[in-house]
């Protein structure tokens, strides 16, 4: 599943704030943690904070803080909040669609949707914390020998 920046980098904000509950957070930390822009990361923290999972706090150890509740909010709700609607999803004709490939590929890029539409809503903020504790836990002991994975040329 590709998602777009601003998702990406909502994600990487609200696991941030969330995980760090005992204050604010700025967001010129987040940006350098993840290596992102930190206007790109402006404007997706007011999202968030227009949304009410998010608040902010100007001057001496100000910034931004996860207000929503973590065992509660799901990665589909973020993900909902910067991602268009679905071409296929919504109805849109494309060409072929009347057509028997064209209905059997719209049938299974449905459910390739709702698969993942069903993963996302299943997990809450509060279990992607542990799941990114365990693995840095695993990473710090040299025992994760995944590799991240690479974008196809």
């Amino acid at each position: 599943m590709r998602l777009q920046k601003a998702t990406r980098f909502a994600l990487y904000a609200v696991l941030e704030l969330a995980s760090r509950p005992e204050g604010y957070v700025s967001a010129s930390e987040v940006a350098a943690k993840y290596g992102i822009s930190l206007n790109h990361l402006a404007k997706v923290l007011r999202a968030l904070g227009r949304s009410g999972l998010v608040e902010a706090s100007r001057g001496v150890g100000g910034g931004y803080r996860f207000i929503g509740n973590a065992k509660r909010t799901t990665l589909l709700e973020i993900v909902q909040l910067f991602e268009k609607v679905d071409p296929i999803a919504a109805g849109e004709r494309q060409p072929g669609d009347g057509t028997d490939a064209g209905l059997t590929l719209k049938s299974v890029l449905e459910e390739i949707e709702d698969t993942a539409r069903a993963t996302l809503s299943s997990i809450s903020l509060d279990t992607m914390i542990k799941m990114t504790r365990r693995h840095a836990e695993r990473r710090a002991k040299g025992t994760d020998q995944r590799q991240p994975a690479t974008p196809a040329p």
